[in-house]
């Protein structure tokens, strides 16, 4: 099986409280490689433009406002099959039906402060990491 890229966010909520190095010691021990990691605070005009897709849903205003009040950890994650291994990771969106073991099981607050986030599917992967990455900063 061919390696494959994912996109991956450690948002507000898990950097605030402390938890970064937590997280990627998961990510690394579940076997991914990091190919790219920067630390920033969104403007609102990106986490808009980034979370378009969700728009026309009742909770976009406070999904915007959430990804922008503190900093995020943005990831690109590399291994064999990737985009499904760090879904698994991840764990359920909601994190009271998160798999024991997942991020969102052991650090998520709710299922609107859930700590992490992925693409979910190769497609948006595609369209998720050219979002925030030049291929330059690429390894």
């Amino acid at each position: 099986m061919a390696l494959e890229r994912t996109f991956g966010i450690i948002k507000p909520d898990a950097v605030k409280n402390g938890i970064i190095g937590e997280i990627l010691t998961m990510i690394q021990k579940d076997g991914f490689r990091i190919a790219g990691m920067k630390m920033r605070r969104l403007a609102k005009h990106e986490a808009e433009a980034f979370y378009a897709v969700h728009k026309e849903r009742p909770f976009y205003a406070g999904l915007v406002t959430f990804m922008t009040e503190g900093p995020v950890v943005l990831l690109v994650l590399e291994r064999e099959n990737a985009i499904a291994r760090w879904r698994e990771l991840m764990g359920a969106t909601n994190p009271a039906n998160a798999a024991e073991g997942t991020i969102r099981k052991k650090f998520a607050e709710n299922i609107e402060r859930n700590s992490v986030h992925g693409s979910d599917a190769p497609e948006t992967a595609r369209q998720e990491i050219p979002f925030f990455f030049s291929s330059s900063e690429l390894l």
